[in-house]
């Protein structure tokens, strides 16, 4: 194809899905290696009748079982937009610095969470909290399959500690909201009517890069017949800001279709409809004791430290394959 690179940013998502698939045969060639080699080991004792490879054995065994469950839930993310970008927001709850604080927590965690996977994170838009933390973050986060992940953070995330705010060291609950849609490009088709628009422009307010706070690059934009408020100021041309909040707007109207034609499906079949996106979906407890639950899948750990520097996969695990058997 001579005009493959004609549009550069297009070319590059082709190679990324290409080596993502590519990725997922050298892992089914890698397993089925690894299995041959177990076998190999199991034939072997069982001729030299030597117990002392049943713990080296064992060990591989156990390796090999994860390997295999995690290769199966990458398989099981076939829904159409699995595989896109992720747009991921938080937003604290009431509460002022305490909750602040807490955003800036889990924006921590997921970025943790996306470079361990290899992920690329981008801040599409930055609200520094007035004394510590963040009023709110929007980031899109780049990688094969990263909405099929992703979705499952979706819902009001609760933290219960001691607050570092509070001089009588008293315990505080806050409350944080994470909304994730698809990184919809405009290759999906959603109307969007400018009259619909309200569009203003601000300065910049994220930390770094020359044009922050010197020229009004950012974007915000209202879509006034549904209320849904996007913003990005990651670029450095208002063009490009506008850009890329349009199509943030676009993937939030196209998941609110979605939602919508969710809702009309359940009334049909008689269900009750669980698609509450003010829905408290896990707990953080770091005070009096050491716990985060899933309040969905009851999925826990008392390694409170290790899910807050990015090891959610437990989490997102067992929700997703609770979803797949619903299904």
């Amino acid at each position: 194809m001579p005009d493959f690179w004609d549009d550069n940013e297009k070319a590059q998502g082709v190679i990324a899905e290409l080596n993502a698939v590519k990725s997922v045969v050298e892992q089914y060639d890698k397993l089925n290696a690894d299995l041959e080699d177990a076998q190999m080991t199991l034939e072997l004792a069982e001729e030299e009748n030597d117990e002392s490879f049943a713990e080296g054995l064992a060990d591989s065994v156990r390796e090999l079982t994860g390997k295999v469950g995690d290769f199966e839930l990458q398989l099981l993310l076939n829904q159409p937009y699995d595989k896109l970008n992720a747009i991921l927001e938080l937003h604290p709850g009431a509460g002022g610095t305490e909750s602040q604080d807490w955003g800036l927590m889990l924006y921590r965690m997921y970025t943790r969470w996306a470079e361990k996977r290899g992920f690329k994170v981008e801040v599409l838009d930055f609200l520094p909290g007035d004394e510590a933390g963040i009023k709110s973050v929007t980031l899109s986060i780049k990688g094969y399959n990263a909405y099929g992940y992703l979705k499952a953070e979706k819902g009001v995330h609760r933290l219960v500690r001691i607050s570092p705010f509070d001089s009588a060291g008293r315990r505080h609950t806050s409350f944080a909201s994470c909304d994730v849609v698809p990184e919809i490009d405009d290759s999906i088709e959603i109307e969007i009517r400018s009259e619909d628009l309200k569009v203003d422009t601000y300065r910049a307010s994220g930390a770094g890069g020359q044009h922050v706070n010197k020229t009004e690059s950012a974007i915000r934009i209202t879509h006034i017949p549904t209320g849904i408020v996007v913003a990005c100021q990651q670029e450095r041309s208002q063009i490009q800001n506008r850009e890329r909040a349009m199509n943030m707007l676009r993937s939030k109207l196209y998941e609110r279709r979605i939602e919508e034609q969710m809702k009309e499906l359940a009334e049909i079949r008689g269900e009750q409809s669980d698609i509450a996106w003010g829905s408290q979906i896990r707990s953080y407890v770091f005070h009096p004791y050491s716990m985060v639950k899933d309040h969905r899948t009851s999925v826990e750990t008392g390694n409170v430290g290790a899910v807050m520097d990015g090891d959610l996969d437990a989490f997102i695990d067992g929700y997703l394959r609770g979803q797949i058997r619903q299904e």
